[in-house]
């Protein structure tokens, strides 16, 4: 991680485009990309990276503040790896500087786990970015918990969530986008500490 205070972060909403998919579990970056968004008071805007990007700053006044790009890649998420790349060049961000938020299958619905670089475990927009990227980006891992029964991962993680889990939604993508900020603007980890379930 760069210790320049003025060099930008680039955090990245892993999802898949379109309606149809909007509520989908595979979609839990799209959600906590959005709500950073709104915290930042912008709105996304097409980037020719294949990807929607909103510019800002995260953070108090003062030596924590943090230049962003938040994006959401319009690729589907097994080619994310593609505009998340063109975005780094783009931005000039190191890839210490990256953070993916992203669904996780062996995390509990709604526990948090932050981390730098590791493996893919099977997750296909991970998968693209680390064949793009090699493997030391960030990562903040939302939980949702192994499918039920015989279910297949794709159908499960292609479902919306469920009634009982969208009573919680709201509040643990908030917590996700506190952990966010608080990566960036106080360190792994700090915010490991703070945010690991």
């Amino acid at each position: 991680m760069t210790t320049d205070p003025s060099a930008p972060w680039l955090i990245v909403g892993l999802g898949n485009p379109g309606p149809e998919y909007a509520a989908n579990r595979h979609n839990a970056g799209f959600l906590v990309a959005d709500l950073l968004a709104g915290r930042i008071g912008s709105r996304f805007k097409s980037h020719k990276a294949r990807a929607q990007v909103v510019e800002g700053r995260v953070g108090p006044p003062g030596p924590a503040n943090r230049r962003v790009v938040l994006a959401k890649p319009m690729s589907f998420m097994n080619l994310s790896g593609g505009p998340v790349t063109a975005l780094r060049d783009f931005y000039k961000v190191e890839t210490a500087n990256i953070v993916a938020i992203h669904d996780e299958l062996d995390i509990d619905y709604g526990a948090l786990r932050l981390k730098l670089g590791g493996g893919d475990n099977g997750h296909n927009g991970l998968k693209s970015m680390t064949r793009s990227l090699g493997p030391d980006y960030h990562r903040v891992r939302f939980g949702i918990g192994r499918p039920p029964g015989r279910m297949q991962v794709a159908d499960f993680v292609l479902k919306d969530f469920s009634s009982a889990e969208r009573k919680e939604l709201d509040y643990l993508v908030d917590r996700a986008a506190d952990a966010v900020e608080a990566l960036i603007t106080g360190g792994l980890e700090r915010a490991q500490t703070a945010y690991n379930s």
